[in-house]
């Protein structure tokens, strides 16, 4: 039988897409003389890149001009097949579409999300899959709920600006001309549990992310107060009472609270539901050995990052399948590499310990890791 080897990292932020590691995984090992089939299988936790996956499991994709999070059109794509759409909140509102050095904290929207969610519908999909990582957006998910029919305004009858700050001016929510999406399926792809507000909300721990001052903060904390107060209000007799203390509610700057609490979502792990969209067990079918990876190999991967839900699916398969990982750096010790899953990590620091460099040069880099996976387990 042809071995086989199954591909599926993550993106290396800031370097590489995760389409673009594993083809440099694959180069390294035919590089090294393997002959057999290298299975690519990019992967995703719900943020940038979800997209992507997708369409590397052969979803379709669709591109669509739509508000960024300043409200300039932006171009973005969403992946289509049997009635499922895939949307990425970061393609309509990610930090990405900021030119380098600007943010807009109290002023960006999630209006182009809810316009993805408009198209999707109407070309027919009943079950949406909302990854929510990586937006510039503190707005609660009011803009999603515009761009969806609701009117917001002030106390003076006038359309509510968007952003998070005018929140704090809000006055009414008006649900009537809301479009109906009863019968349709919502899934918050994510590995956020944070609730809308507090100290773990959305204002608090992810604002300053996205360019928020001190002061910004308390401002976006008081907006998404008054909103919640409106929004659960004007949703009684759902959920509402449970929307903003609710895991996942401050995802995105708080567009898991109005998909909670507007679209009926639910809350899945980012990684555990993509590997499930694209059947993932289907690939592990007579693979010698899963190659995996991220930029970082921390703490953070074994809190639900796509490397250990990886592992975890290949070690479930039966027969379990080992797994090695690709990193740019790696800080965890091989004992707890081993608990998540992992038999082995190979960073890029081992060959370019300069971080600048590391970065630069991530593809060549992950070319030469890819060798010594061969070497190491293939040969």
């Amino acid at each position: 039988m042809t071995d086989r080897v199954l591909v599926a990292p993550d993106k290396f932020k800031g370097s590489l897409a995760a389409v673009d590691v594993a083809a440099r995984v694959a180069g390294g090992l035919v590089r090294a003389g393997f002959a057999g089939e290298i299975a690519a299988l990019p992967v995703a936790d719900g943020g940038d890149g979800t997209v992507a996956s997708a369409i590397s499991a052969g979803y379709r994709r669709v591109e669509l001009e739509v508000h960024g999070p300043t409200g300039k059109p932006v171009t973005a794509s969403i992946a289509l097949r049997d009635g499922t759409a895939v949307i990425e909140a970061a393609q309509a509102c990610g930090l990405a579409l900021l030119a380098p050095g600007e943010f807009a904290p109290l002023t960006a929207t999630s209006h182009g999300v809810g316009e993805l969610i408009q198209a999707a519908t109407r070309m027919g999909a009943t079950r949406v899959v909302l990854g929510v990582g990586g937006s510039a957006t503190t707005d609660g998910g009011a803009g999603l709920l515009q761009a969806l029919g609701a009117r917001l305004t002030d106390a003076a009858g006038l359309p509510l600006p968007p952003g998070g700050a005018a929140l704090n001016r809000l006055a009414r929510i008006d649900l009537s001309r809301l479009k109906d999406l009863a019968g349709r399926e919502f899934l918050l792809a994510s590995d956020v549990d944070n609730p809308l507000l507090g100290p773990s909300g959305a204002a608090a721990v992810y604002g300053p992310q996205k360019g928020a001052s001190l002061a910004d903060v308390t401002l976006l904390e008081a907006g998404l107060t008054r909103w919640a107060d409106l929004a659960e209000a004007a949703a009684a007799g759902s959920a509402a009472g449970l929307a903003r203390d609710a895991p996942g509610a401050g995802a995105a700057g708080g567009l898991g609270f109005a998909a909670l609490l507007f679209l009926g979502a639910r809350m899945r792990p980012g990684i555990e539901l993509l590997l499930e969209m694209v059947s993932f067990s289907r690939h592990l079918d007579g693979a010698r050995l899963v190659i995996t990876g991220e930029g970082s190999l921390d703490e953070q991967t074994l809190r639900g990052k796509a490397p250990a839900g990886v592992a975890w699916a290949a070690g479930a398969h039966d027969p379990p399948v080992p797994v090695v990982a690709v990193a740019g750096r790696c800080t965890l010790s091989p004992a707890r590499l081993r608990e998540a899953g992992i038999a082995a990590a190979y960073p890029l620091s081992d060959f370019e310990p300069d971080l600048d460099r590391c970065i630069a040069d991530a593809g060549p880099l992950v070319e030469r890791v890819a060798e010594r996976i061969a070497a190491d387990w293939l040969s």
